[in-house]
């Protein structure tokens, strides 16, 4: 029997979903509050370089214009077997959420202080999904606060391996 082929990036779950890539960033620089998962309306070159991994979401952001939830700054490189067919790495990208997510989703950035960021990109059932976070920029002070904690339980997890 054939060995199962492994996507070129990410890890793959037992159900088949792979995550692509991840915004790390985001979880330092953001206090993530509410996350969402969206479609995204890709062209056949698109997904084909998702699927081998070529994509980039560290720079982008997500706007809402017009009732419709937009994905702005990712960068997706052109596929490299593709000739004419192939799309604008940086155009903006159409994503897909009910009506009322969008509403709400509005109305979470129209309070003071509140974004919304692309957390990861995920391929489920072989269909590209965004997970789109809910997120209040984090201080200098809260990022320190973030890094004492991990510092802690790393220290208390070393100190338990250390006794077993």
């Amino acid at each position: 029997m054939a060995k199962k082929r492994r996507g070129a990036a990410g890890s793959e779950t037992p159900s088949g979903d792979r995550t692509v890539t991840q915004n790390r960033r985001a979880y330092h620089d953001y206090a993530i509050s509410d996350t969402v998962e969206a479609g995204i309306v890709l062209t056949g070159s698109e997904i084909k370089s998702i699927r081998d991994g070529k994509v980039t979401i560290s720079e982008a952001y997500v706007r809402v214009v017009d009732g419709e939830l937009w994905l702005i700054g990712a960068h997706i490189n052109p596929y490299e077997h593709g000739a004419y067919a192939n799309h604008d790495p940086d155009r903006h990208r159409k994503l897909l959420v009910h009506r009322r997510q969008i509403e709400e989703l509005a109305a979470a950035v129209d309070r003071k202080g509140m974004t919304l960021v692309p957390l990861s990109l995920v391929l489920r059932r072989g269909r590209a999904k965004l997970v789109v976070g809910v997120a209040r920029g984090k201080k200098l002070y809260d990022k320190r606060q973030t890094q004492k904690e991990r510092d802690a339980r790393r220290s208390i997890d070393r100190a338990v391996r250390e006794r077993v």
